[in-house]
This record gives structure tokens, C-alpha cells and sequence, in this order.
């Protein structure tokens, strides 16, 4: 692909939000919620023990639902298309890689350590009021599964100043490179099982450079028929590998760790964004809707960080009362889902009000030098280090602490963000003229950074 073609997307198109990014990221999360909303169903049986189900997993029909509703790919690519803007305007005013790292961090970590600390502190105060520890673990355990997200959409944010140097060289040869590395691995993963685990960074990466392709107009400028013939043959790719037993058939299998199948999902979730986008621009218009997403938008990530926390933790607290429990997987139960889901958007309101303003842009400090590359390349280590262990071996409750008090070691690490070295007035940002060495946009330019 020849770079002419495909011109880098500039400062003043970057500032500008997306609504259909907005929208469809909007739509993913809810999804995803009511998703573990019929998964999570504990059972407190007469002698006193605890287990859970996951109903979903469990119905025959899920397979071929799963694979259209797997939207996991379509949140990378998502967040490829606004991380490359964002760091194109963060680089337009002189800002460095390691600059957006540590803004990246910081808007991903800050959220996670709240989080990890009050689910460390609340299960704490429950083991000491006599909960027994299986109902314990087995809480934390199900809270824990947005974590190994949080690994993977750190890792490729991260990432994003070095890929999209190579994106700028050469596009197709640096997606191409990241597909034959996902292909190795999954050729490897028989012989070396814990091999598959790097996939953890090509295959989100790969699938994020598919936000970096349409950031820069490649869908836009094929046609109808290319973009048809796109999801065409990577859903027949996708079932020739899974019904030779390739791959498994259940995309949630599939996910973690994640292979080529993801991969050619999020091919076909782009190609299909971008062949309803006409349409779903019309509906991102609708007044009421745009004053929604603009809420619930610059929240999603304590949406997501939290809403399985608040669902498992009020499906224990349920098995302590009277409150009448239909079977798993009955008619009743299905039925019984609609108000788990009010429930659970109802807990994330407070949650949301409370928490949510740590999703806030970082502050800038007058004045104050940002920290040291080696500082971002440790906080980076010192956030991976417990989710890799939690991605490995489980969720316990030490971890929980453990967890809490690396990612605020890491905030701190962080430090403060400094302010541009000249007032922003000064830096032409629309031209992309190097300034000093500001790290954040001027305040009233925004772009969609929440994801």
C-alpha cells in the first residue's frame, strides 16, 4: 500500500470524536454485560458448599451465537482507530513514546486499582465476618475475568508509538508480519502449550492495526463488494479451520489465549463496521442517544472493570437470603435475567459517580518534569507482573492486595503529567509543528481516549 494513498489522518480530524466509535463501543459494552449476565449462576447446595455455572457455555446454541457475538476483536480495533489519532496530535506537539505510555497507563491503571483494592478490602471484611473461604475464592475468582482484557488492551496501547511507525512505513507488510507471527505460534502451541500466550500481543496487536487501516481511510476507499467479499471469506476461513478441528469451535475457548480465529473475526467486524457505518451515523445523531453515550462513553472502562465484580458479588449476597432461586438454565432463569441486568446497571450508577472520575484526563502539574523513560518502563512491569501471575494461575485473594498495591506503585512511578513547555497557543497544532515537550493536548481538544 502506497503511503500517498492512505495519508495520515491530521491533528484537527484526530481532536474530533467519532460518533459512530462512540456508538458501537457503547453497544459492544452493554453487550458484554448482558453476556455475563446469563453466564454467572451460583448454587448454594444443602451441606454448605457453593459452585457455579456458566449457563451460556453449557447451551448447545451458544457456539453459533458466540461467533457472531464475540465483539472482543471489534473493541481493539476501536481502540486501534483512536489510539492512532491520539498519538498522531500527542506527537504533533513534540510528545514522545514514552509520553503516551505513561498517559495510557495512567487512564488504564487508576480505574484497575480502585477496583482491586475495594474487591481486596470488601472480601476481607467478608472472610472475617465468617463467609466461608470457598465462597471467597469463588467470588474472586469470577470477578477476576476483565483482567486478562486489561493485560492484553495495556499491552497493545503500549505499543501503539512503536507500531504506528511501522504502520507509517509500510501498512500492509507490518499487519502481514504480525499475521505470520500469530500463525507460528499457533503452530508451536502444540509442542510448547505455554507458547500460545504470546498471541497475547500479536493477535490484539494485529487486530488493532486493523483500527490503524481504517483510521487512515483503507475501508473507506474499498468498495461494497470488497468489503462483502471480506467478511465472506473470513468467515469461510474461520469455519473451514474450526470444523477441521483446526481450532475449537466456541470462540470463547478461542479467546484466552487467543489464536487466528480472532483474528478473523475482527476482519470481519471491521470490514462490516464500515459497510453499516451510513447507517449507524444517522442513529449516532439522534440527540437523546448522543447525551447517553456521552455519559456512559467517558466511563466505559469502570463500566467494564466493574460491572462483574458487582454481578458476582450480588449473586453471593442472593444465596443468603430467601429470595426464590430458579434453576440454572430453566425458563424461569432465562426470564430472571432481565432483572439481573437492571440490577447490575443500577449498582454501576453509584459506582460509576464515585470511581469514574479517575477515567479523567491525568492532571498536568505546572512546571513539574514528567518521569523518567526507565519510571514508565518499570510502572509498565510493575502492572503486567501481577496480571500475568493472575492470568496464569488464578485469582486469589493475596493477589487481590498484591495486585492493588503494585498498580499503585505504579501510579506513583507515573508521577504527575507535565504541562507543555510553551504556552499551547504557541504550537501550531493543525500543522503538526514541534513544540518543547508537552505531553497533553490543548483542553478543548478531544479525542476518543476512553477506550
Amino acid at each position: 500500500m502506497e503511503r500517498d494513498r492512505y495519508p495520515a489522518v491530521g491533528a484537527a480530524t484526530a481532536a474530533r470524536r467519532d460518533p459512530v466509535i462512540d456508538l458501537v463501543r457503547f453497544t459492544c459494552l452493554l453487550l458484554v454485560v448482558a453476556c455475563h449476565c446469563m453466564m454467572v449462576s451460583p448454587a448454594l447446595h444443602k451441606d454448605g458448599t457453593v459452585t457455579t455455572e456458566n449457563v451460556l457455555m453449557e447451551e448447545a446454541w451458544f457456539v453459533p451465537v458466540a461467533w457472531a457475538l464475540m465483539i472482543v476483536p471489534l473493541f481493539f480495533v476501536l481502540g486501534g482507530v483512536t489510539a492512532l489519532q491520539s498519538w498522531r496530535r500527542l506527537k504533533a506537539r513534540g510528545g514522545t513514546g514514552f509520553n503516551f505510555a505513561q498517559l495510557r497507563l495512567l487512564r488504564l491503571v487508576r480505574p484497575a486499582m480502585a477496583l482491586l483494592a475495594f474487591m481486596w478490602g470488601g472480601l476481607w471484611v467478608a472472610l472475617l465476618l465468617g463467609v466461608h473461604p470457598q465462597v471467597i475464592q469463588l467470588m474472586t475468582a469470577g470477578a477476576a475475568m476483565p483482567l486478562w482484557f486489561l493485560a492484553a488492551y495495556l499491552t497493545a496501547q503500549v505499543s501503539v508509538p512503536l507500531l504506528a511507525r511501522f504502520h507509517e512505513r509500510a501498512p500492509l507488510l507490518t499487519f502481514g508480519g504480525l499475521v505470520a507471527l500469530i500463525i507460528t505460534v499457533d503452530s508451536l502451541r502444540g509442542a510448547l502449550p505455554v507458547i500460545a500466550f504470546a498471541n497475547m500481543i500479536f493477535v490484539w496487536c494485529a487486530v488493532q492495526q486493523l483500527g490503524f487501516l481504517m483510521a487512515d481511510g483503507f475501508f473507506e476507499q474499498r468498495s461494497r463488494a470488497w468489503l462483502v467479499g471480506a467478511i465472506v471469506s473470513s468467515n469461510l476461513l474461520l469455519g473451514v479451520a474450526t470444523g477441521v478441528a483446526v481450532y475449537p469451535g466456541n470462540m470463547v475457548v478461542n479467546i484466552n489465549p487467543p489464536n487466528l480465529c480472532l483474528l478473523l473475526l475482527g476482519i470481519s467486524q471491521t470490514a462490516t463496521l464500515q459497510l453499516v457505518r451510513k447507517g449507524l451515523e444517522g442513529i449516532a445523531g439522534v440527540r437523546w442517544i448522543q447525551s447517553l453515550i456521552s455519559v456512559a462513553g467517558h466511563r466505559s472502562m469502570t463500566v467494564y472493570l466493574w460491572h462483574l465484580p458487582l454481578l458476582v458479588g450480588m449473586s453471593g449476597l442472593l444465596l443468603l437470603t430467601d429470595v426464590p432461586k430458579p434453576l440454572a438454565g430453566t425458563g424461569e432463569w432465562w426470564w430472571a435475567r432481565i432483572p439481573v441486568f437492571v440490577a447490575v446497571i443500577t449498582l454501576l450508577v453509584p459506582v460509576v459517580w464515585l470511581f469514574g472520575r479517575l477515567e479523567n484526563r491525568p492532571t498536568a502539574a505546572s512546571h513539574a518534569r514528567g518521569p523518567s523513560r526507565a519510571a514508565v518502563v518499570t510502572a509498565a512491569v510493575v502492572v503486567m507482573v501481577p496480571v500475568a501471575d493472575a492470568a496464569f494461575n488464578g485469582l486469589t485473594l493475596a493477589l487481590l492486595g498484591g495486585g492493588a498495591a503494585c498498580f499503585a506503585l505504579s501510579v506513583l512511578l507515573l508521577g504527575r503529567v507535565p504541562t507543555p513547555a510553551q504556552p499551547p497557543s504557541e504550537v501550531n497544532v493543525l500543522e503538526g509543528r514541534q513544540g518543547g515537550v508537552p505531553t497533553l493536548p490543548e483542553p478543548d481538544l478531544r479525542a476518543n481516549l476512553e477506550t
